[in-house]
């Protein structure tokens, strides 16, 4: 698959997150909240996500993600949530550092090596965890 912007990873999450696998819309001022950006970044973001078909909108609708932008979304999370769970329970950072940097780093791991990575957690007993707060 190919890399987008470490942004529109931030944004796919979000609405993963906030929608949900069944992907029920998400309001652009809850993406604004949770992304603590404006509802302009949203507005603009959520364009080019259309335009890359990763979400659909209605006009004054919510946004709905696609096949596309569920399966990417979904990878940008599972990243993130593994390594929060390494930087948390493996390493021994505190969770706000480490869902911080979890955040930092999910966007550096290749999909040729997050296979391994699950592999590890796997053989130690690693249990991929939510980000604070969600």
């Amino acid at each position: 698959m190919e890399r987008m912007s470490m942004s529109g990873e931030d944004y796919l999450e979000a609405i993963v997150e906030l929608g949900g696998p069944s992907r029920e819309p998400v309001r652009c001022v809850d993406i604004a909240e949770s992304l603590d950006v404006s509802k302009a970044s949203v507005n603009k973001a959520v364009s080019v996500l259309k335009r890359e078909g990763y979400v659909d909108q209605q006009p004054y609708g919510g946004v709905v993600l696609t096949e596309k932008g569920l399966a990417y979304g979904t990878s940008v999370l599972d990243r993130h949530k593994l390594l929060f769970a390494f930087l948390t329970q493996v390493v021994g950072i505190e969770e706000s550092v480490a869902d911080e940097e979890a955040c930092k780093m999910e966007h550096a791991i290749s999909d040729e090596s997050f296979p391994h990575w699950v592999a590890y957690a796997k053989r130690i007993g690693l249990e991929p965890r939510e980000r604070p707060g969600v």
